[in-house]
């Protein structure tokens, strides 16, 4: 897939925009998450139609209580026709749990496999994806969206098709109780169906934009809770505190157009169709005062006819659902439809086993879908277990080449060769499987220490672990827990300083036990005394593994055994420390301003 269309695809999710053919998508859709449980969507309609149906007969039962009961005066009959209504009742009630209990399962059981596919839809997107997308709107779709969904399949879905049976069946018991009142009725009908068209469309966008405005909402929420420190270090509370009210009014703003529109909706067709209904009774009336149909023809007439308004508004009052249902499915189509950038090869091939570790780069070329461009003809090699420091100014494309080594990115041209192999014809699982990497910004997850530190290993054993964290030197601040091991870290390990956190990082490199090492500047957050510790685990970590590492201090560019320049995307000098400083200008202005003076500044 081309730059352009990864630019395209990304910016239609980032930006809420979606082709009007999603709409006609939607429904089949959510079916086809409905099809492995057909059989108890057939049960569940089986018993909304018992049920619909034992609601229609109780009109019967109403007649036969007027015509046979109260106007023939006989007390026996009239105790046979209460058993009969009871007993519809009953079978009703019984139809009704079943009904229930099916549809809301469904609801659930769909909501959930729904949630499953757009996570792993999401955790196959590139970088560039997240970037465009803010990650507090993508969660406002996961969770607030598939919640809506729930809902309308569970609920609203099954109470418009008992609507609608209710509708159908009314109006036939109506026509076989009285054609002429019937015929009235019908001419009602589309008077009542206007508001539901037109009304009905303008709910259903107001409801997209109200989902999209909450989903707004969100994503500011999380980004200034999680990075609250900040917030609150530059005193920033009142602002945030204005801005999140800004938001909250366009939330209100966009939810009162669409609560204004469905009020309208439901009342108007609430209005419609009892006007009807008081018409055609009136014209009944009439009727059973001349003789041409009995009291309980009426009273049965009237009895459908009411219980088919109600349905009518029911249907009014849950196309609102359905059409939120309808926006809400939309987003989540975006995230599906939204094509994975960094996709498998399609006949993968195998790395040697045991993996040597050598790399090389060819003619490399990098640029972001801006155009700008930040590796340019990279050539090099790295042998299997030589220690290769990355040193050079900021944005001279360090970073950009470890996250292009494990095909975050796609290389513009060129390629990456690993043991001889092109790293894009081998598999994700088993290319990134070969490195250990550690941040300059370690990431703690909301686990334990335990959970932490085998994040790469799920099947280490704890005696491993501390085995790992001992390399580390995090065993001593670990057992200061007083859950020792199984200890809370918090959201994203805010119970940690940050060298310690580092040492957790470290730790999980360590305990993941891989053939390549990708350090960026591991031990920048560590103390004198932790870092001198640290070196040492991973000297020992070293041996072996060929081992790429960003540097910034001198004591990491001297244990190297070679160095790579960069500035501007582009490799201007490589050699050993001694040899930079003699043979490039760069290196040596680079090593005296952010090498140097470090050392010099802690001696």
């Amino acid at each position: 897939m081309s730059d352009t269309n990864i630019s395209d695809a990304t910016d239609t999710v980032a930006n809420n925009h979606f082709p009007s053919a999603a709409s006609a998508k939607v429904l089949p859709w959510i079916l086809s998450f409905l099809q492995p449980y057909r059989w108890r969507v057939v049960t569940a309609l089986v018993c909304l139609l018992i049920g619909s149906l034992a609601w229609l007969s109780l009109g019967q039962g109403v007649r036969m209580m007027v015509d046979q009961g109260f106007a023939a005066g006989d007390p026996h009959r009239l105790n046979q026709i209460i058993v009969f209504i009871l007993g519809i009742t009953a079978v009703s009630a019984a139809a009704v749990f079943c009904r229930f209990y099916l549809m809301t399962w469904l609801g659930e059981k769909v909501s959930n496999d729904i949630r499953r596919m757009v996570y792993q839809q999401l955790l196959g997107q590139s970088r560039d994806f997240f970037a465009k997308l803010r990650t507090g709107e993508v969660i406002s779709r996961f969770t607030a969206d598939t919640t809506l969904l729930q809902t309308v399949v569970g609920s609203s879905l099954s109470m418009a098709l008992r609507s609608t049976v209710t509708v159908i069946g009314g109006l036939v018991m109506m026509g076989i109780t009285s054609w002429k009142l019937t015929a009235l009725v019908l001419l009602a009908v589309p008077l009542v169906l206007v508001p539901v068209g037109i009304l009905g469309r303008k709910v259903r966008r107001l409801a997209r934009s109200s989902q999209d405005k909450v989903a707004d909402l969100g994503a500011f929420v999380d980004e200034t809770l999680h990075e609250i420190h900040t917030v609150q270090s530059y005193g920033h509370e009142p602002s945030d505190k204005a801005h999140f009210d800004q938001h909250l009014a366009q939330v209100l703003k966009a939810a009162s157009g669409r609560i204004y529109y469905r009020s309208l909706l439901i009342s108007g067709v609430m209005l419609l169709s009892i006007s009807a209904i008081v018409f055609v009774t009136w014209v009944g009336a009439h009727d059973v005062m001349q003789g041409r149909i009995s009291a309980g023809q009426l009273s049965a007439f009237m009895f459908y006819a009411v219980m088919v308004a109600g349905a009518v508004a029911t249907i009014s009052e849950v196309v609102g659902d359905i059409q939120r249902a309808v926006g809400a499915t939309e987003r989540l189509l975006e995230l599906v439809n939204t094509p994975v950038v960094i996709t498998e090869p399609s006949h993968p091939l195998p790395l040697p086993q045991p993996l040597r570790g050598a790399l090389a780069v060819q003619d490399l070329q990098f640029a972001y879908q801006s155009g700008e461009a930040v590796l340019q003809q990279l050539n090099f090699a790295i042998e299997p277990g030589e220690r290769v420091a990355l040193v050079g100014p900021s944005g001279a494309g360090k970073t950009t080449l470890f996250q292009l080594l494990q095909r975050f990115y796609l290389p513009t041209s060129g390629r990456i060769t690993l043991d001889g192999v092109d790293i894009s014809q081998v598999s994700l699982a088993q290319l990134r499987a070969q490195f250990a990497l550690v941040p300059q910004e370690s990431v703690i997850f909301a686990d334990s220490v335990l959970e932490n530190v085998r994040y790469g290993r799920p099947d280490a054993t704890e005696a491993e672990v501390i085995a790992a964290c001992q390399a580390a030197h995090a065993d001593e601040f670990i057992r200061e827990f007083a859950d020792g091991y199984q200890a809370y870290l918090g959201e994203r390990g805010v119970r940690l300083s940050g060298g310690q956190k580092q040492r957790i990082s470290i730790a999980r490199a360590i305990l993941a036990d891989r053939p390549l090492l990708l350090l960026d500047e591991a031990t920048s957050a560590l103390d004198a005394v932790s870092e001198v510790m640290v070196k040492k685990a991973l000297d020992r970590l070293m041996v072996g593994r060929t081992t790429l590492v960003i540097a910034h201090r001198l004591a990491t560019v001297l244990n190297a055994d070679r160095i790579l320049v960069f500035d501007k995307g582009r490799l201007v000098a490589s050699g050993t420390h001694q040899q930079l400083l003699e043979q490039s200008p760069l290196y040596r202005e680079f090593a005296s301003l952010q090498l140097l003076a470090p050392e010099v500044a802690a001696s």
